[in-house]
């Protein structure tokens, strides 16, 4: 133990604010679980039916849930519950962002490359799991907002071909609603924290076996690292875990969240309307909306392509997402490892699919508010989903090729700087009766910055017969060589 220490003492870590992104969800998760463990104890997950006594006037004698009305009571009833109740929401909601920010900038800066294609898996599937809290979290209140999420889930959950109803049943104990919070209470309390926990604890392991990646820079190789000692570095996340507690402390005091007092029981026969879904989850919404009511019959079934055709969308979009550092992988053939993280400019191709994968998830995430954005600017419903489905056709495309031009003219900026340094303003006389103006050098640090990027060149397929995956395989590389 000792030893381990010892090595661990003399590692030192990169600093960059973009790296402590992770460390962010973690400290958000943690808030989360001690405020969990708080609202454990006075929460009751039970449907069973009970009439409404609390100090909220408007809801008395109204027949509500026992979970419903454990969660007014914390909100009223209980010192400091409804405090810890959006302290709760708050750093939930942080942890996604901060998770999804993170698997942005792994991204970007191709932080996915070996050896931490493993990390990615693992970030990844965190993040799938963090969705998953997240839902089923919301749906513990047995509110009419949960209540109409759920509605949504099971449609399309039995959207699914041949077991779709056979999973509805299993997931809401029979006929919808059912009792989904005998379901959902101890995924969200026991099983997906659990999960949550290992996932933390062996990215943990693999930052410790792996070389921390760090940015470049002069002198900066894959075999040594830049940064502070690790003494500095546990100071520093101690401060920033005291800045995330606190920023959800003030959150959860000041702004209000989830009033589920204002919604009312859950009713299967009601529906809340001016809600959106939660913002994490609300491009799958959006997809809904842009789908037309297709219908087809096959086998004696109707398939509801109004359904399934946005699931399946999403879910090819979440799969390709996360097989991308594989993709690239296998286009680059580059098989060394790489602790060089790179400047998002420097890689135009990889950065064009970012943008364009951004573009394409943001319109879904507009559309799921078209309602809304049509009473707020007085415009018809129908114009914006139109305005919505062209831009989810062309919008991505049109961001790739226009993101990947911008990174190629920042970068020939920045080898122009590189070679004739910054223009002064100042107009020189030459000998000759000619004028030039005067350039101030730029430091080696700052050349090496602007200009010191290499990139990945490929090697153009040899022999007799050249398949054509490997032609294929050739042309795809050449995308991401050197546009310079």
């Amino acid at each position: 133990m000792r030893r381990w220490l010892d090595g661990l003492r003399g590692r030192v870590f990169p600093d960059h604010w973009s790296l402590l992104f992770g460390q962010i969800a973690f400290y958000s998760f943690v808030v989360v679980s001690v405020s969990g463990l708080v609202l454990m104890v006075p929460y009751e997950p039970s449907l069973d039916p009970v009439v409404y006594d609390g100090p909220y006037a408007p809801l008395r004698g109204v027949i509500v849930s026992r979970a419903l009305d454990s969660t007014l009571a914390i909100s009223f009833e209980v010192r400091g519950g409804l405090l810890v109740r959006q302290v709760h929401h708050w750093a939930s909601l942080l942890m996604v962002a901060a998770i999804m920010l993170h698997l942005l900038r792994l991204f970007f800066t191709g932080g996915f490359r070996r050896p931490r294609r493993l990390s990615w898996v693992v970030v990844f599937t965190l993040f799938l799991v963090m969705l998953g809290a997240a839902l089923t979290g919301t749906s513990l209140p047995d509110d009419m907002l949960s209540g109409s999420s759920l509605a949504v889930i099971d449609g399309v959950v039995k959207s699914i071909p041949f077991i779709g109803s056979e999973l509805s049943s299993l997931m809401f104990g029979g006929q919808f609603p059912g009792d989904v919070i005998a379901l959902f209470y101890p995924l969200h309390v026991y099983v997906l924290p659990a999960v949550m926990i290992v996932l933390f604890i062996v990215l943990a392991a693999l930052a410790l076996k792996h070389r921390p990646a760090q940015f470049e820079g002069p002198g900066r190789t894959n075999g040594n690292i830049v940064g502070r000692p690790a003494i500095v570095a546990a100071v520093k996340g101690a401060g920033l875990f005291a800045f995330v507690a606190g920023i959800s402390l003030l959150m959860g005091a000041t702004a209000t969240i989830n009033p589920i007092w204002m919604y009312g029981p859950a009713d299967p026969a009601d529906a809340s309307a001016g809600i959106g879904p939660a913002w994490y989850l609300a491009f799958l919404d959006g997809a809904l909306r842009l789908t037309p009511g297709w219908e087809i019959e096959l086998w004696g079934r109707t398939l509801t392509l109004a359904v399934l055709l946005p699931v399946t969308l999403c879910t090819l979009f979440l799969v390709g997402f996360a097989a991308y550092p594989f993709i690239e992988d296998w286009i680059l053939g580059d098989r060394t490892d790489q602790n060089l993280l790179e400047r998002p400019r420097n890689n135009p191709t990889r950065t064009g699919i970012g943008v364009a994968g951004i573009v394409f998830y943001g319109v879904l995430w507009a559309a799921a508010g078209a309602d809304t954005l049509a009473l707020t600017f007085h415009r018809s419903f129908n114009m914006l989903i139109h305005l919505f489905q062209v831009l989810l056709i062309i919008g991505p495309p049109i961001a790739l090729v226009v993101t990947r031009r911008i990174c190629i003219g920042l970068e020939r900026a920045d080898l122009d700087l590189a070679e004739h340094g910054v223009e002064t303003g100042r107009v020189v006389r030459l000998p000759d009766g000619g004028y030039v103006e005067d350039h101030r050098t730029l430091t080696p640090y700052r050349r090496w910055a602007l200009a010191g990027h290499t990139h990945a060149v490929p090697e153009p397929p040899t022999g007799f017969k050249i398949s054509l995956v490997r032609r294929l395989r050739f042309r795809l590389a050449t995308l991401f060589d050197d546009p310079r």
